[in-house]
């Protein structure tokens, strides 16, 4: 039976960004001692690359090992870009860089490992995605997102020598969303703090990931929105229940407003959340949340309630009213009772 010839190139594309680059680090800690992989690893962006540079580090020679690894970021989502999406000069460049592409990949030497990392699934037609579907020497993997979150972070805590109770794995994607490797830094910390001797709870996540303290504030306020003070006064009272500095919980709600000025001027220019997430370099999930949450006030209304907010802090500094205090008569003046 015939032995399968070890890839020379890979294709790792998909949106799984925690998978994927674990991949990676399996593929690299395959070069040797990490001394000799960093001297053997030459890496690309995509948008800056030239195919003479890449034929350039494909062909080196490795140094004092069998195998030298490039790896280029990006290149053939940016090479597949819409036609309707280029100028005639960029359509004919990007074409010929594919075809070039395209008939230098079965030279590659048998001494060099190139790794294409795609942050997104390319298309099935994609013409370098179809060659390495044919070749013997390539190896295609695609890394979907999870469709069960809960369930990953589970599977994930057990890889670890942990376990979440369901509960605390859904509260956990609760808080942090669909970000995975900020949920694998959340999972090592809970299970860190429970020493893996028993499984981790809904209380541990309440206490120890910031993200769900973030996103009680980001209720209260959706509730001041709505005018439910009801609400609002439950939320905040429940954190101060658990024992947070009511500083720390005005502090947040300050901060809460004064995103939500800064994205109502955006969205009034016709920005939309990703671009306002760049400007405002915030994770793309809150600010899509933030961006909703903005539409229950007027820019009238937010200046208003910032202003009272920091003569609410300055008063509260002066020893004038006490925290607690302040968090309520704050509520009961943005949300009265109907």
């Amino acid at each position: 039976m015939a032995t399968q010839p070890a890839p020379r190139y890979y294709i790792l594309h998909g949106e799984d960004e925690l998978t994927c680059r674990e991949t990676l680090q399996g593929l690299q800690a395959r070069l040797g001692p990490p001394e000799l992989s960093a001297l053997n690893t030459t890496v690309f962006h995509g948008a800056t690359v030239t195919l003479v540079e890449l034929k350039n580090a494909c062909d080196t020679i490795p140094f004092m090992a069998e195998r030298r690894m490039v790896i280029v970021h990006g290149l053939l989502s940016l090479l597949a870009t819409s036609s309707s999406q280029k100028t005639p000069e960029q359509s004919n460049w990007k074409a010929r860089y594919l075809q070039e592409l395209a008939d230098y990949l079965p030279r590659l030497p048998e001494t060099t490992r190139l790794v294409f990392v795609e942050p997104s699934q390319l298309a099935d037609h994609h013409p370098i995605l179809r060659q390495a579907q044919m070749d013997r020497f390539a190896y295609v993997r695609a890394f979907l997102p999870p469709k069960d979150l809960v369930q990953w972070v589970r599977r994930r805590a057990a890889e670890k020598g942990g376990e979440f109770s369901q509960q605390a794995a859904a509260a956990l994607v609760e808080a942090v969303s669909d970000d995975q490797c900020l949920l694998d830094q959340e999972i090592e910390k809970l299970l860190t703090y429970t020493n893996c001797a028993r499984p981790v709870n809904t209380q541990d996540v309440t206490e120890l990931v910031v993200y769900v303290q973030e996103a009680v504030i980001f209720d209260a306020v959706d509730a001041l929105g709505q005018r439910d003070g009801v609400r609002a006064a439950q939320l905040i009272h429940n954190l101060l229940d658990h024992g947070n500095d009511p500083l720390y919980i005005f502090a947040m709600i300050v901060r809460q407003f004064r995103l939500l000025i800064q994205i109502k001027e955006l969205a009034n220019e016709g920005l939309d959340a990703t671009p306002i997430a760049q400007r405002l370099k915030l994770h793309p999930f809150p600010t899509r949340k933030l961006t909703m949450q903005a539409r229950n006030f007027s820019q009238e209304q937010l200046e208003r309630i910032y202003r009272h907010l920091l003569e609410t802090d300055l008063q509260i500094k002066t020893g004038e009213v006490d925290a607690i205090v302040a968090l309520d008569l704050l509520i009961a003046g943005l949300a009265p009772p109907s």
